[in-house]
C-alpha cells in the first residue's frame, strides 16, 4: 500500500533583505525628514491659529445664544483634532526615520515582505505591506 502524499502546504522563505545602498538610505532619510519639518511647520501653524481663534472667540462671545456657543465648540473641537492629526503624522514620519536607522524600513512589520515601492511613495511611513493592510482594516 503506498503512503499518502505529503498534504501540508509549503512555507514561504522569508525573503533576503536586500541592502540599500548608501545613497538611497540618504535619499530616503531625507525626503523622510523634509516631510517631517513640513509636518511640524503645519503643526505650529494650526497651533496659532488655535490661539488666535481662541482670542477672538473670547472677545466676540458677547449675547452668544446656546447655538453660537454650541458652534464654537464643535468648531474648536474640530481644530484640535485636526492639529492632533497632524501630530500624529509627525510621529508616524518619525518612526519611519527610525525604522531607516534600523534597517527596517520598507519592510511589513507583520509578515516581513518588501513594501511595494509604489506603496512607500504615496505613504512614506507605511508599516505594512498592502496584504497585511487590508486584513487589519477588516479586524
Amino acid at each position: 500500500m503506498a503512503k499518502p502524499a505529503d498534504t501540508k502546504t509549503p512555507r514561504k522563505a522569508a525573503p533576503v533583505k536586500a541592502p540599500r545602498t548608501a545613497a538611497e538610505t540618504e535619499k530616503i532619510r531625507e525626503a523622510l525628514a523634509a516631510r517631517r519639518d513640513e509636518l511640524r511647520e503645519e503643526y505650529e501653524s494650526t497651533l496659532t491659529e488655535i490661539a488666535e481663534l481662541q482670542r477672538d472667540r473670547l472677545t466676540d462671545s458677547a449675547g452668544d445664544d446656546q447655538a453660537d456657543t454650541g458652534t464654537k465648540t464643535f468648531e474648536r473641537e474640530q481644530e484640535i483634532s485636526l492639529a492632533n492629526n497632524i501630530l500624529d503624522r509627525i510621529t508616524q514620519v518619525e518612526r519611519a526615520l527610525e525604522r531607516l536607522d534600523d534597517g527596517q524600513y520598507g519592510w511589513c512589520e507583520r509578515c516581513g515582505n518588501p513594501i511595494p515601492v509604489e506603496r512607500l511613495a504615496a505613504f512614506p511611513s507605511a508599516t505594512l505591506c498592502v496584504t497585511c493592510k487590508q486584513l487589519e482594516e477588516r479586524r
